[in-house]
């Protein structure tokens, strides 16, 4: 289980991280980071970070579309956590 929190953990500050490159792009109107990149990092388990720095960097939040997908991401990440947590018999 240790295992699973620290990579949640890594991919989470990596995830705050490259949203907080890509509001400082958007704020200087140079070359952002692809939807589909911030989406991914969502899905392999970035989620947490990202959300966080949703909030606190105000970046992304009012994107309906980008919201929707967002939060598809968190729902197929948990799926995917809990399917992995059962077959590995870690709950």
């Amino acid at each position: 289980m240790i295992p699973i929190v620290a990579f949640y953990a890594v991919v989470s500050i990596l995830a705050y991280i490259i949203y907080a490159i890509d509001k400082k792009a958007a704020i200087k109107n140079r070359r952002r980071v692809s939807e589909k990149s911030l989406h991914l990092l969502g899905v392999l388990g970035g989620w947490p970070g990202a959300l966080l720095a949703q909030q606190r960097l105000r970046h992304k939040t009012r994107k309906t579309a980008f919201q929707m997908t967002f939060w598809l991401t968190v729902i197929l990440n948990l799926a995917c956590a809990g399917w992995l947590m059962v077959s590995l018999s870690l709950i």
